[in-house]
């Protein structure tokens, strides 16, 4: 393992997540955005934002997944990441989240609501470390780790991509 992501974990306390890579949650809004006033997606209140660490290290993967709200992912440190996109309309894009604009990477990205995305590092003996901001704030309730068979039925035009970044 990389030694500076080594330390991230250790000092951030980064925990493995489910979908691939380490995270530990950084802040979560105490005050609440009621039920009634949230989308119909929304089975229950949300806190009006939350922000965690995130980070990708060697050949790991953030598998193909989605949630009912934006997210918004800002590069820190270490190697670029190419994020993966499959959005709502069903067209693919990729992003590179990275410190290097002349190599078109960006420092900050939006992920829209119920787009299918994963992402992996471009220099596989790095890593990335990277916050996720969302809002109306995260709950797992909200987030849908990708099937295999059922992302390949609904868009086989990207079986490829699909059985790469899926378990």
């Amino acid at each position: 393992m990389n030694k500076k992501a080594k330390e991230y974990i250790d000092k951030l306390q980064l925990k493995v997540h489910p979908e691939g890579g380490y995270f530990s949650e950084v802040y979560r809004s105490e005050e609440l955005i009621k039920v009634n006033h949230l989308s119909e997606r929304y089975n229950s209140s949300r806190s009006f934002s939350t922000s965690i660490y995130y980070m990708l290290e060697g050949n790991q993967f953030s598998s193909f997944h989605r949630l009912k709200s934006d997210e918004l992912w800002h590069f820190y440190d270490g190697t670029a990441l190419t994020i993966i996109v499959i959005n709502e309309k069903g067209l693919l894009d990729k992003i590179r989240l990275g410190n290097d604009l002349n190599k078109r990477e960006t420092f900050q990205t939006v992920i829209k609501k119920n787009s299918w995305f994963a992402a992996e590092l471009i220099d596989k003996n790095s890593f990335a470390l990277i916050g996720c901001t969302v809002s109306p704030g995260f709950d797992f309730d909200d987030f849908e780790l990708g099937n295999r068979n059922d992302l390949v039925k609904e868009f086989p035009q990207y079986e490829e991509v699909i059985v790469k970044f899926t378990r």
